[in-house]
């Protein structure tokens, strides 16, 4: 053990004798690892990149510590300045699509406000659904008690339907649009027809069990159409009667689409805005006229007298300066002289009707039925001598006025009598002229004239 310690540095050769290693000089081998050929060159360096390098600090011996602010010389000195990149030409900004203009331009809701707004669907449990309900939460508790296999596979099978129905009963509704037409006019007392419209824009899938509900502000909706399907890309066409009660406006504003599909357990809804107007001329009467004025022919449309007509009043010898178009060429003939055609003017009488429309201080209950019935009788008188061939102004005590006649009709006048309202006597327009009767004595006048 001892002679494997001091073992002594060398190496036997093989005659036997030890031979020591000369130690390497520190000196001569860190020369030799200096000594470079002379034959290399370093690569020069573009001048333009030179200017950008930082020279570096000069290294330090280990050991040795740096001088008092030199660091903060190093700090201090400015970096060189780098070479400013090209800027590059302004592009011009793009307008943003509308669905993000749009979407930009609303104001971020709050969650409160979220939950305040209606849901674009509502559901709504029919008599079948409760019961379907019931039988589910039933089977529910029963798999949760016993732990029945069985049961729960057939929890998962009512629960499947539920989902099932929700998910077909949301592809019927979605993509249809609604359409309303009215007609031109409506009479109280008179059905008339609302045309539905449903459009199906889906490409392949068709809706089924489609109801739509007229809404009107502030009446019930009571009229509704029902779609058994609709194809895809397409159209169905429906109507409802309807027989209005009492006159005005009648606003429409919007319909409720609802579907029971596909196995009737709910009833799932939405509502869309579509504003439409509608108005309701009051009840027309059968009246009978008084007898006509003197000199008025026996159809009673014109009044007897020379003029440009189309009738012949009578003949006579024809004089100087007479139109010879007028010349009656077949009385001529038997004559020696020539005879004259003589026409028919006409002229329509003006019938004036007053609507007392001052609502007297005190008046009850009774005043909104005594009204009506008032605008009732002038609509019926005003139709009357329309159809008679009169020329019809219907004016209030207020001085607001309507004028009808053979060539526009009585729409004016029904449109005019559909949309007023009695005026209480002490607001400011309440000013008593004429409230004596409310139905003045229709006379004939000449053609721009008024009648007493």
């Amino acid at each position: 053990m001892g002679s494997r310690r001091n073992r002594p540095e060398g190496r036997k050769s093989a005659n036997g004798a030890s031979k020591k290693l000369a130690p390497v000089e520190p000196e001569r081998a860190s020369s030799s690892r200096a000594e470079a050929p002379a034959s290399l060159e370093l690569p020069r360096i573009d001048p333009r990149v030179e200017e950008l390098l930082v020279p570096a600090p000069p290294l330090s011996q280990p050991g040795e510590r740096p001088a008092p602010g030199a660091r903060a010389k190093e700090r201090a000195r400015p970096a060189p300045s780098a070479p400013e990149p090209r800027r590059a030409a302004p592009t011009p900004e793009r307008p943003a699509p509308p669905r993000q203009a749009e979407q930009r331009a609303q104001p971020r809701l709050s969650l409160l406000e979220r939950l305040r707004r209606p849901a674009p669907r509502r559901l709504k449990f029919t008599r079948e659904g409760k019961y379907y309900l019931g039988i589910t939460l039933g089977v529910g508790f029963a798999a949760i008690n016993t732990g029945n296999n069985l049961l729960y596979l057939l929890l998962g099978m009512l629960l499947s339907l539920i989902v099932v129905s929700g998910v077909m009963s949301e592809l019927s509704l979605r993509d249809l649009s609604v359409t309303r037409r009215m007609p031109l006019r409506a009479q109280v007392g008179r059905a008339h027809l609302v045309e539905i419209e449903v459009y199906n824009h889906k490409k392949r899938v068709p809706s089924y069990a489609i109801e739509v509900e007229d809404l009107r502000a502030g009446q019930p909706a009571d009229k509704r159409c029902f779609f058994l399907k609709i194809s895809p890309s397409s159209a169905q066409v429906a109507a409802y009667r309807r027989t209005p009660a009492r006159r005005g406006r009648d606003q429409h504003t919007g319909f409720r689409i609802a579907t029971r599909f596909p196995f009737g357990l709910f009833e799932k809804s939405r509502e869309v805005n579509s504003a439409g107007e509608l108005v309701i001329y009051p009840a027309v009467d059968p009246v009978a006229l008084p007898a006509e004025a003197v000199g008025r022919s026996g159809s009673g449309s014109r009044v007897v007298g020379r003029g440009q007509g189309d009738d012949i009043y009578s003949v006579r010898p024809m004089r100087d300066g007479d139109d010879p178009r007028d010349i009656y060429w077949r009385k001529s003939a038997g004559q020696q002289q020539l005879v004259l055609r003589e026409r028919v003017r006409e002229a329509r009488p003006d019938v004036e009707l007053v609507l007392d429309v001052v609502r007297p201080e005190g008046a009850g209950e009774g005043y909104a039925a005594g009204f009506e019935r008032q605008v009732r009788e002038v609509a019926s008188r005003a139709v009357a001598h329309v159809k008679r061939g009169d020329s019809v102004v219907v004016r209030t005590t207020q001085g607001q006025r309507a004028a009808g006649g053979k060539t526009v009709g009585a729409d004016p006048l029904l449109r005019f009598l559909a949309l007023v309202d009695p005026i209480d006597e002490g607001s400011k327009h309440g000013e008593a002229d004429g409230r004596g009767a409310s139905l003045a004595a229709p006379s004939p006048a000449p053609r721009g004239g008024a009648a007493a």
